[in-house]
């Protein structure tokens, strides 16, 4: 994934997987169930316009967000390969990672300042008139990470193939 990364170390799951391992079962199978069901989460934070820890979205400056195509934000083009189209994950041995390729991905997720490269001001179409700006502040909608209730499906989901393990080492 090219797109946008972002590195969660979460203490709890570390040690939920390092207890799936003192089983002496491979997490790997946990995690590749895991990568859907946050793929599926990532995808409704950004229906619900919420970072992962549940703050609401900064709201689109109004003449962009009236004359805006689509159904809300990072969704206009969901269908022609976009954004929120591109969400996967990517399970490797122990890792698991949600993300995009999207290069834009990162301008969404941290936020950016856009300057003009080649001329004195940007030059866009906004609300049915021309503007010109030095700069163009997007502030930060992230999207990637866990949530609470995130983390409560990791839980889950290690704990049911813990719970496996255990009955087939009982056996």
């Amino acid at each position: 994934m090219t797109g946008v990364s972002v590195t969660v170390s979460d203490m709890e799951v570390q040690r939920a997987l390092a207890a799936l391992a003192r089983l002496g079962r491979d997490p790997a199978p946990a995690l590749k169930a895991l990568g859907p069901l946050l793929v599926a989460s990532t995808r409704n934070r950004i229906v619900a316009e919420q970072a992962p820890d549940g703050a609401a979205w900064p709201r689109l400056h109004p003449a962009y967000a009236a004359a805006k195509r689509g159904p809300g934000m990072l969704r206009e083009r969901a269908m022609r390969g976009g954004l929120f189209g591109s969400l996967t994950s990517q399970q490797d041995g122990d890792t698991l990672r949600i993300g995009t390729n999207k290069r834009y991905a990162a301008v969404h997720q941290f936020g950016a300042v856009i300057r003009p490269q080649t001329a004195p001001a940007l030059v866009f179409p906004l609300g049915g008139r021309t503007v010109r700006a030095k700069r163009v502040t997007i502030p930060a909608r992230p999207f990637l990470g866990i949530s609470a209730a995130d983390r409560d499906t990791i839980a889950e989901v290690i704990a049911d193939f813990a719970r496996r393990a255990t009955r087939r080492g009982a056996r």
